[in-house]
């Protein structure tokens, strides 16, 4: 079966959720731009999982109209009354580097105590490579959620602030094997002497893939 806007467009209108779940998915199937017309309306559906979709394919569907899709996403990040929406759609601000919602996120991170969408605003502000981000990033390697923590440690890599080796260095003894090994990567895309040295410590990590991961970097 041809997926078409014509097939698609009865499942997205459809009263059962289950079909606008379905119609969602064949959108990515289709032209990008059309997709995108077809999509918004779903963005606010009444069905929370229907909503989740919709804010999730953004980053893909929305790359050619950056403005509407900021307006989208800000409206959720604020008004949904979903945790998970509100953390998807600080995902895909990220995937689309809509650094312009950068103050949005900020207000977003400190006015919530919802870890999951603190994660995924800190993974957009290693995403956008802004450095207004730096403050943030550095009280998250502080944070009591382990995962955001290791978000952070990943995030000021991608964020390419030298200012982040002295901060990353206590986690070369970290307990978590998997904190160790963002902070491998991490390193790697920082670069210079300082993050070699600390990349030198970790190839002698006791779990293979860290000390494995650490060697690829100090190689890069």
């Amino acid at each position: 079966m041809t997926i078409t806007p014509e097939s698609v467009q009865p499942l997205l209108d459809s009263p059962d959720h289950g079909d606008r779940l379905r119609g969602i998915n064949q959108l990515r199937l289709i032209d990008p731009q059309l997709a995108f017309e077809m999509i918004k309306p779903l963005v606010k559906d009444a069905n929370a999982r229907v909503r989740y979709a919709a804010v999730s394919q953004l980053d893909t569907l929305a790359q050619h109209d950056p403005e509407a899709a900021l307006e989208l996403l800000r409206d959720r990040l604020y008004h949904d009354a979903e945790v998970d929406v509100k953390a998807a759609a600080a995902d895909a601000l990220g995937g689309l580097k809509l650094t312009a919602a950068f103050e949005d996120l900020q207000q977003a991170y400190y006015n919530t105590s919802e870890w999951l969408i603190q994660v995924s605003i800190v993974a957009t502000l290693g995403e956008f490579g802004d450095p207004r981000g730096f403050d943030i990033l550095k009280e998250a390697l502080a944070h009591e959620n382990e995962l955001i923590k290791m978000m952070a440690v990943g995030a000021l890599g991608e964020l390419g602030d030298s200012r982040a080796i002295p901060l990353l260095v206590p986690f070369v003894s970290d307990a978590d094997w998997q904190i160790r090994y963002r902070l491998a990567q991490s390193l790697g895309r920082l670069g210079g002497s300082e993050a070699q040295a600390i990349l030198e410590k970790l190839t002698e990590d006791e779990f293979e893939v860290v000390a494995q991961e650490a060697q690829r970097n100090l190689n890069l």
